[in-house]
């Protein structure tokens, strides 16, 4: 018999990416689904989710689609439980979905938006890793990857709404990561994906030619290709200097 691990070399793996139905999101369940992994996706839109669906199935790989929304009390504890009755161990965390506030200054934020995204990007970051961590720890090598911004790192004038949400972010991640350095296998990566092809790039940039940038298949295949190798712990990586 054919030995395919090296096409698959997620097979047996079980990975959970966030915001799932467009973007990077999409293009990483599809990839992680083609290297073997069973990839569980959430995202609001249950109907685009099944089209992700379809597209992993039509790569060779398997999914199970859980339409919820982030910032819905209790929704992830919800998905927690889902999971945990079903699988032992989580191998791979995606966390991707994310909300943008319209560029605006810092004295006119909007409370609703601003408050949306703190709950979406930052405060569903925590809750994620607190109710996926027993099942991490339960993983040979359980690895946790999350997407940022650069202007989570550097300010710039008018993104404040969403600069700061992707500063916690990156803190969260980088606490998390120094904190199991040495009590277990998890190992964590911030990864900056750079101008990429999504709705969010569209919204932030409206005058830009979509052909410019990068296309989301581009950040699939870096954040896959890392999870086949040791991850830099708490580091944060720009998939624009691998390329």
């Amino acid at each position: 018999m054919a030995d395919n691990s090296a096409d698959r070399p997620l097979e047996g793996q079980l990975a959970l990416v966030t915001g799932a139905s467009r973007g990077i999101g999409a293009a990483t369940a599809i990839e992680l689904g083609r290297r073997g992994a069973h990839v569980i996706m959430t995202a609001r839109d249950d109907r685009k989710l099944e089209q992700v669906e379809e597209q992993v199935h039509a790569a060779g790989g398997t999914a199970t689609i859980a339409p919820m929304d982030l910032a819905e009390p209790d929704s992830i504890a919800r998905l927690a439980a889902a999971i945990s009755g079903r699988w032992d161990a989580l191998d791979i965390l995606v966390i991707n979905a994310a909300v943008f506030v319209p560029h605006t200054p810092v004295q006119d934020l909007d409370p609703k938006a601003f408050s949306n995204a703190l709950t979406v990007n930052v405060l569903a970051t925590q809750t994620l890793l607190a109710a996926f961590h027993p099942m991490l720890k339960k993983a040979a090598n359980g690895k946790v990857i999350g997407l940022t911004s650069s202007v989570g790192a550097k300010p710039r004038a008018y993104w404040a709404g969403y600069g700061v949400t992707k500063a916690a972010f990156n803190n969260l991640l980088a606490s998390y990561a120094l904190e199991n350095t040495n009590t277990s296998r998890i190992r964590t990566a911030i990864v900056n994906p750079g101008g990429t092809r999504t709705e969010m790039r569209a919204r932030a940039f409206p005058g830009e030619d979509p052909a410019t940038v990068q296309p989301p298949e581009t950040v699939a295949l870096f954040i896959a290709n890392m999870l086949g190798e040791e991850i830099p712990n708490g580091e944060i990586l720009s998939v624009k200097d691998a390329l």
